[in-house]
């Protein structure tokens, strides 16, 4: 569990007052870092090694002070040497590393200075030891509170797609297939998530693999399985004399690790992909823009016929913001300054209700709930300006909320846990904010996907229309040429008898459904549609 943020500006303090006298380098340095990884209540030993070995430029070899791969490289003088010598002794190491095990942080310091380079966005902060405490969140990446603007070209999530897509062709290549190998990433995605962003302990997963499987794979499988039992365990249920590796980690819930998986084969090429993904920092991952190139990993073939399509962020805003967006931000910048107003608007948006039809990974859900955590984040700003005993009795906004039917299992599972995640960042934001840990952990709520044919489902059974608000998405075109058989009888069920029916596109299906769902309610709603429903042959069979 982290620490919060005034429990780490704390020890920051202690810290400072017990190092600034400090000097030598070789003498003291090691218990220096030590302490400072304990700032952020991380052992080092867990995610850092000293005098790493390394091979630099030419023939020379080196070691590095202290390395967390894939993180952060330490390079570390004794007080008053140069620090700029030091930055390029350290850049040195480069060549000699791996790709998965370049650093994004160098951080350089002889006691008395701290110089933080941020490689990715290629930012420089240098502060005095004494204002460690004052620029803690610097190093939220250690503490797992990682702050990262994504665009929808962020290459790390186009990176960690592509190792999904190995790890997954190399199950798929030895046997292990369908709602098994489906399921199995879907847990890996949770997994892999959760130790970058604080829900777990730093690196745990990653050391579980690296210190308690073989390097030829051979039981990856059964400790994995292992693992998910006991992430399905609450603590007070599991057995006494299991091994402190497995104890480690808490009891998710939530149903994500319920279902009994065939035991997957690994061999020592599976587990060096499985361990690439875990040197990814998945914390910098866009829960909503993943979840769509997660689905890459599928055949593209069938994306456009299981309406497994993409929309961009940009295009998402198009629609929600003039659907429910805008609108909200209005009453609250009208009623701001009222807190009992305010109260009430908290109140209203937590009973709130969305619901995709057509959802695939969940992108539409993902981002209509981040906007609305964001809009809570702001009113409690207002109603909370005094400290906050505990964060969970003033958020009310949750996963609940939203609601989704998805023709494949595989998104549909994804968009489940999309939702967790993004809910966790939202957690993680607030917490800053008011400086306390947040996480709802075990899993009490999740969102409500359901798997299965949303022009044959009853979406009254789905979600009750006398709690819903809005309706929205992106259901896939498909024109008339374009349909399989299946989908032309699904146009049939749909509109009957309707003369003309037969020239219409797919997404039609859904503007009827929703019309006669919507009929006596306040219901609102919006798709994202082809021009083709709006002009030419369609519009006097459709709109009429």
């Amino acid at each position: 569990m982290a620490l919060s943020w005034n429990e780490i500006k704390n020890r920051a303090i202690n810290f400072s007052k017990e190092w600034e006298k400090e000097e030598r380098e070789h003498a003291e340095s090691q218990s220096f870092w030590n302490d400072f990884f304990n700032v952020f209540g991380i052992s080092r030993k867990r995610v850092a090694s000293f005098e790493e070995p390394v091979k630099k430029l030419g023939e020379k070899r080196g070691r590095i002070d202290l390395f967390w791969r894939g993180t952060l490289l330490v390079e570390h003088k004794s007080k008053g040497k140069d620090l700029d010598k030091a930055y390029t002794q350290a850049i040195d190491y480069f060549p000699g590393l791996k790709e998965a095990e370049l650093p994004k942080y160098i951080l350089i310091s002889d006691f008395n200075i701290f110089r933080l380079y941020d490689l990715e966005e290629d930012t420089l902060h240098e502060f005095s030891i004494d204002a460690l405490y004052k620029n803690v969140n610097l190093f939220g990446f250690i503490a797992g509170y990682t702050k990262h603007k994504v665009v929808e070209e962020d290459p790390i999530n186009i990176k960690a797609a592509l190792l999904m897509g190995k790890l997954h062709d190399e199950l798929k290549a030895n046997g292990y297939d369908g709602h098994p190998l489906e399921h199995f990433l879907v847990r890996l995605l949770f997994l892999l998530f959760a130790e970058d962003t604080a829900i777990f302990e730093k690196r745990v997963f990653t050391e579980f693999l690296e210190d308690k499987t073989h390097e030829d794979g051979s039981d990856v499988g059964s400790k994995l399985a292992e693992l998910f039992q006991v992430l399905n365990t609450p603590e007070t249920k599991r057995l006494k004399n299991l091994d402190e590796s497995l104890t480690i980690f808490p009891y998710v819930n939530g149903k994500l690790f319920a279902e009994f998986l065939p035991i997957v084969s690994f061999d020592s090429k599976m587990r060096e992909a499985l361990l690439e993904c875990c040197y990814l920092d998945w914390s910098k991952i866009s829960p909503a823009i993943f979840g769509s190139l997660f689905q890459s990993i599928m055949d593209k073939t069938l994306r456009r016929n299981l309406g497994a399509h993409y929309t961009s962020e940009a295009n998402i805003f198009k629609l929600i913001k003039p659907l429910f967006l805008d609108e909200l931000w209005q009453r609250f910048e009208k009623i701001k300054k009222n807190k009992k107003k305010l109260q009430e608007f908290h109140q209203e948006l937590s009973k709130l209700n969305f619901f995709d039809p057509a959802c695939g990974s969940g992108n539409f859900l993902i981002i209509a709930y981040r906007e609305l955590r964001k809009l809570e984040l702001e009113i409690l700003k207002i109603l909370h300006t005094e400290s906050v005993l505990d964060i969970e009795t003033i958020v009310w906004c949750d996963v609940d909320q939203f609601h989704g039917i998805e023709y494949e299992e595989f998104p549909a599972q994804i968009a489940q846990v999309a939702m967790w995640l993004i809910d966790h960042q939202m957690n993680m934001m607030i917490s800053e904010y008011f400086g306390q840990y947040f996480a709802r952990l075990p899993l009490k709520k999740s969102a409500n996907i359901v798997h299965g044919n949303s022009l044959h489902l009853e979406w009254e059974d789905v979600v009750s229309k006398d709690k819903l608000s809005y309706i929205l998405g992106n259901p896939p075109f498909i024109g008339k040429q374009l349909q399989n058989k299946e989908q032309k009888e699904d146009m049939k069920k749909i509109f009957e008898k309707l003369k003309g029916a037969g020239v219409l596109d797919y997404v039609t299906a859904w503007y009827l459904k929703a019309a006669n769902y919507m009929q006596n309610t306040n219901i609102k709603a919006a798709f994202v549609s082809t021009n083709s429903i709006a002009q030419g042959e369609q519009v006097g069979i459709l709109w009429k």
